[in-house]
């Protein structure tokens, strides 16, 4: 069995021969430049980088397609950079790099001091009201955008028949830019004070959303690489460690309708695909919610949140929901737990999410730079033993 038939087995909740594995599939699925070559490092592999640029603001990398192979990833990713040309587009003085994403908000990372890029200004932050400004919101220019992109699906498609390939989306999700593009205690205060503006800067990204998946579709289905795509990867965090970011019935009016647009959109121009969401927290009431407008698949996972115990979830929602990722607490046991610890984590969660497939081995969430090797190592030596069906 290959990856390819192995995770399309698996996402149609039947058992294939062992647990599929994601690494890079998606930039929530992936790993940190550091962790990645100190893992590397340490069982004396190549530490070569496919693509250093993935996403840099998460410092997240793409590894050699040799390590992929090496490391039995099932997944290959396709899509476009967080920040597209990201070497010309960086602007560095001294120790101090900063850049600017695709719609306008500026981030900044300090060798030797952050781990991360932070975010250090909003496009619309200091406007009076956020109905009011939307007309100053930075635009791509798409020409020139998706001319890049189908540069690199061009690149990415390269080798990818015996693999499941995930189109992984270019920016943050609804809720998440918004934040971003007007500042979070502004845009909170917004959902209050101004939600017809709320929804009007939904609108927007809602569009360009879809105009991303189009390119990507056009290219496909103009080059007959359509079928090499079996899943379709979108985001927005809408949980907090105990609740929602916002109340659930808002959730429900403003922002799910709206996800159900872009899953309806891309599932009628591709009806093979299945959906995956990423969204931390604390998300198991809006669940019912999310798989009416047409999520297949769930990530991370967040089992440490409030609500989302793992026999609980399988139970509730594993005859329609693929779980992606969960492996292991990328919160406490990943990076702070004994290798055994990891190990034993590990069995556990197979044990709860593995029977009846739905179940695609990933931690929660990318592995962090605070990894050891040795608990990188726990994690994947366990999921080769023990996830076999």
């Amino acid at each position: 069995m290959n990856s390819r038939e192995r995770i399309i087995k698996s996402i149609n909740h039947q058992e294939p021969d062992r647990v599929p594995y994601d690494l890079a599939g998606t930039t929530v699925t992936a790993i940190t430049k550091n962790a990645y070559l100190r893992a590397m490092q340490y069982r004396g592999l190549p530490c070569d980088i496919g693509d250093d640029e993935i996403d840099p603001i998460q410092q997240i990398i793409t590894p050699s397609e040799e390590n992929l192979r090496f490391l039995k990833s099932d997944t290959r990713r396709l899509g476009a950079k967080r920040i597209s040309d990201y070497q010309n587009a960086k602007r560095v003085s001294g120790n101090i790099i900063e850049v600017t994403d695709f719609y306008g908000c500026d981030w900044r990372y300090e060798k030797g001091k952050d781990i991360y890029f932070n975010l250090i200004s909003s496009p619309i932050g200091n406007a009076d009201s956020l109905f009011g400004s939307l007309h100053l919101l930075p635009r791509p220019d798409w020409d020139s955008y998706i001319s890049v992109l189908r540069k690199y699906l061009d690149e990415q498609i390269i080798g990818i028949e015996d693999f499941c390939g995930i189109a992984d989306r270019n920016t943050a999700g609804l809720t998440e830019n918004s934040l971003r593009i007007r500042g979070y205690e502004n845009w909170f205060m917004d959902t209050m004070l101004d939600p017809a503006g709320v929804e009007a800067l939904f609108d927007i990204i809602v569009e360009d959303k879809i105009r991303y998946w189009d390119a990507i579709i056009d290219w496909a289905i103009e080059t007959g690489n359509e079928q090499k795509i079996q899943v379709v990867s979108e985001c927005d965090d809408l949980g907090s460690q105990s609740t929602t970011i916002i109340d659930p019935e808002t959730l429900r009016q403003m922002v799910i309708p709206r996800f159900k647009t872009i899953f309806s959109h891309v599932k009628k121009r591709l009806p093979h695909v299945k959906i995956f969401m990423h969204s931390c927290g604390a998300i198991r009431e809006i669940l019912p919610d999310l798989i009416d407008a047409g999520l297949d698949i769930l990530n991370p996972v967040q089992f440490s949140a409030a609500g989302m115990d793992l026999v609980g979830l399988k139970r509730d929602f594993g005859d329609v929901l693929t779980f992606w990722g969960g492996g292991v607490d990328t919160q406490s046991t990943l990076n702070n737990g004994s290798p055994q610890q990891v190990a034993d984590e590990v069995k556990r969660i197979i044990d709860i999410l593995a029977p009846g497939g739905g179940f695609v081995f990933a931690p929660v969430h990318n592995v962090q730079d605070d990894v050891s090797p040795e608990n990188f190592w726990a994690m994947w030596d366990t999921l080769q033993q023990y996830g076999k069906y």
